[in-house]
């Protein structure tokens, strides 16, 4: 343990990029021996302030102090040489050499110029177990889960003896058991007073696991919080978003109960959906899917969407029956699907907003079906990128340079141009702040407000119930209830009973 806690200060940080000001003279204090939270909505500086501290962007004005120090770095590899580290939702790993080898590149085990392996296997194994891991230190990452992959993202810290860590959103993919798993780890990096920097939207991790935060808007500093105690989580909003939001969801009942069916599905079964399911989605109706991970929400609309290949069943769109084999034919049939992994699967990250928008409805903008008329995509992409509000300096500026939030509005607006029947979504909020969700689900209760069936998956408990007229529960690979709105059943407590394994329900029936 440290002598003292450390300590790090941002002082006077402004950075700017061709048409943004990304920050603006930020400035505040981070303590070591306490977990400091950095909050703001999508676009409000946090990504920009944490690839300065790590040495991806030089500051253009301000400096960085640790310990007092002014600490000037010109790349990544001199952030890591003075004990600063990111741990990034997109994890910096390589995934085909082993963990061992992982921990330690840059700095391997050698002695006359040859690695050293059992030594270096030995004091992953050794850092890993102190983290309470058993991960071997051969296994290659790519083998991994999530959850032990970002175990050893926090032990390559380690190994340089980080004295400033920062996490960035490393939830959003892992269970609740993996949650605590990982706060047992950062309460211990506190303990040994590290600077913990820790970027979040969820409010119940801010004041569960944090000592202090910081509050940034439009790449301003807001107001620092030295303390939470006595803070409540609509203060911490209002700040974000510069005004208050009572009602994140306002969920405005639709009538839908006596339409024609969106969609229905017929005994489908595939890779994750083990046993046939079935069910139906009515004309402007928004159906939630909830369940823990691995319960096989997102396999569900991946065969539904034709990208994973469908075992069994059949499926009726408008009381039609379809056969869909691919996502293009998927498309054509009106049924499109929100990914999950927006940055893997749902963007082309080194291509245009107006390239993203328009990639699968330019058929619609070619007389012959296969020139690219750019004056009309242009046009098309202007007019969704003004209906959905999408925060962008122009067209041209790479999707990959956008928050979460408007890289969504971009995805949404591309179905926008097709003539869609039923839209699936997958986590459509995940990773993204407050102010944004809420610009989300009015989109989606704007859809449904036009007849078209909507199906949304959450791993967000408040959040499937919020914005659903109706919630199916799935439970490892199966469809084990569907639950009304206004059923008395409507309660997280029950729809968390069903989504849980079959092995806990003994358990609680025995005792």
């Amino acid at each position: 343990m440290p002598d003292a806690p450390h300590n790090l200060r941002f002082h006077s940080i402004s950075k700017s990029f061709p048409g943004v000001r990304a920050l603006a003279d930020v400035s505040f204090d981070v303590a070591g021996g306490s977990v400091h939270a950095l909050m703001g909505e999508n676009g409000a500086g946090k990504s920009t302030l944490l690839k300065v501290l790590s040495g991806v962007y030089r500051p253009d004005t301000g400096e960085l102090l640790i310990d007092g120090q002014p600490a000037a770095f010109g790349s990544t590899s001199a952030a890591l040489a003075a004990g600063v580290s990111v741990i990034y939702q997109e994890l910096h790993l390589v995934p085909e050499l082993s963990v061992a080898e992982n921990l330690f590149l840059g700095h391997m085990h050698a002695a006359g110029g040859v690695v050293r392996f059992p030594a270096m296997r030995a004091a992953a194994r050794a850092l890993l177990s102190s983290l309470g891991e058993s991960i071997s230190p051969r296994a290659k990452i790519s083998s991994l889960p999530i959850a032990q992959r970002q175990m050893v993202e926090i032990a390559k810290a380690l190994t340089r003896n980080a004295r400033v860590i920062a996490f960035d959103e490393p939830t959003s993919s892992l269970s609740d058991r993996e949650v605590d798993r990982l706060f047992a780890v950062i309460n211990r990096l506190r303990h040994e007073g590290r600077v913990i920097l820790y970027v979040t939207h969820r409010m119940d991790e801010v004041y569960r696991l944090c000592d202090a935060a910081t509050v940034l808007r439009d790449g301003r500093h807001v107001q620092t919080f030295p303390s939470l105690k006595g803070v409540p989580p609509g203060d911490l909003v209002a700040r974000m978003v510069g005004r208050s939001i009572a009602d994140v969801f306002r969920y405005t009942p639709r009538p839908h109960a006596s339409n024609p069916n969106a969609i229905d599905v017929k005994d489908i079964s595939g890779k994750g959906v083990h046993t046939p399911a079935s069910f139906s989605v009515a004309r402007g109706e928004i159906l939630g899917i909830f369940g823990l991970v691995g319960a096989g929400r997102s396999e569900l609309l991946k065969i539904l969407f034709g990208a994973t290949p469908a075992r069994s069943g059949q499926i009726f769109i408008h009381g039609k029956p379809v056969h869909i084999t691919s996502p293009r034919s998927a498309i054509r049939n009106g049924l499109v699907l929100c990914p999950e992994d927006r940055k893997k699967e749902g963007i082309i990250p080194i291509r245009s907003v107006m390239e993203n928008l328009n990639i699968s409805g330019r058929r619609h903008f070619s007389p012959l079906g296969f020139l690219i008329n750019p004056a009309r995509e242009r046009q098309n992409a202007d007019t969704f990128v003004k209906k959905l509000a999408v925060k962008t300096p122009s067209l041209k500026q790479l999707i990959s340079n956008l928050s979460g939030g408007n890289q969504q509005k971009v995805i949404l607006a591309r179905w926008l141009s097709e003539n869609i029947r039923v839209i699936l979504l997958d986590e459509p909020t995940r990773g993204i702040d407050i102010g944004a969700k809420s610009e989300i689900y009015s989109i989606i209760y704007n859809l449904a407000s036009q007849g078209i069936g909507v199906v949304a998956v959450s791993s967000e408990l408040p959040e499937v119930m919020g914005i659903s007229d109706r919630v199916l529960v799935m439970r490892q690979g199966a469809l084990v209830a569907d639950i009304p709105r206004n059923s008395p059943d409507f309660t997280p407590q029950n729809l968390l009973q069903h989504a849980l394994p079959v092995a806990i329900h003994a358990i609680q029936g025995a005792a």
